[in-house]
């Protein structure tokens, strides 16, 4: 399934006519980084902006699910599929699409994935300096009733957590992280998303060293 999924994806990229404004801009490679985006916070509206700018995209399916709607006629019965999508160097999607077919929900979930794409801010354990490895701080993702803390952690720990969301973080490019968990963990999709909040939350806190200094740059979507 994902051969044949990632083959058409990448015919209609060949194929892409932009309609809006900043995949004109990305397409016409005015936009040049995905760090342009994120930092005007601009939405992302079409799947090949993702493609288009960043290479080795990862995806993995964390779970496919039959799901059931009661109607006049019986039982209308649906495939629910959730994937990940990370460069496991700072970039992480998540996306849930349900579908009459298995395959359908795949792709139309790695597709959400790719739309909902955040970065994820990564930091040093104490005072070690170098390549940065772990979160910067304390974290509590929430989804449901799952709670996901997760704890900085000196080099060489490795991602202590549970499966869903060793895969999550791996993918997001952290190496060193202490995780807790509490709830409902048997629901991967409250999980997941409660990973995928934690990451989120990476950028809720800039410490003095983290800040950009003398970077002011111009809103592509803003004319002259």
């Amino acid at each position: 399934i994902f051969n044949i999924i990632s083959s058409k994806m990448d015919n209609i990229n060949n194929n892409w006519i932009p309609i809006t404004k900043l995949g004109r801009l990305v397409r016409e490679k005015k936009v040049k980084s995905i760090e342009e985006i994120f930092y005007f916070s601009i939405p992302i509206k079409e799947h090949q902006i993702v493609d288009f700018l960043i290479e080795n995209l990862d995806d993995a399916v964390l779970k496919v699910m039959p799901v059931q709607k009661q109607t006049r006629a019986g039982q209308r019965t649906k495939f629910k599929a959730i994937v990940a999508v990370g460069d496991y160097k700072g970039l992480l999607g998540l996306g849930i699409k349900s579908s009459k077919e298995a395959g359908i929900a795949i792709k139309g979930a790695i597709i959400t994935a790719k739309m909902a794409i955040i970065p994820a801010k990564k930091g040093h354990w104490n005072f070690d300096s170098g390549t940065p490895y772990t979160i910067p701080v304390k974290l509590t993702g929430k989804s449901g009733s799952v709670r996901l803390r997760c704890i900085p952690a000196p080099k060489g720990s490795g991602i202590v957590a549970g499966k869903v969301p060793k895969k999550l973080l791996s993918m997001a490019g952290y190496t060193d992280i202490f995780t807790s968990s509490k709830g409902h963990t048997r629901t991967i999709g409250n999980f997941a998303k409660a990973t995928f909040n934690a990451v989120y939350l990476t950028y809720g806190f800039n410490a003095p060293e983290y800040w950009i200094k003398n970077r002011l740059i111009k809103n592509p979507l803003v004319e002259i």
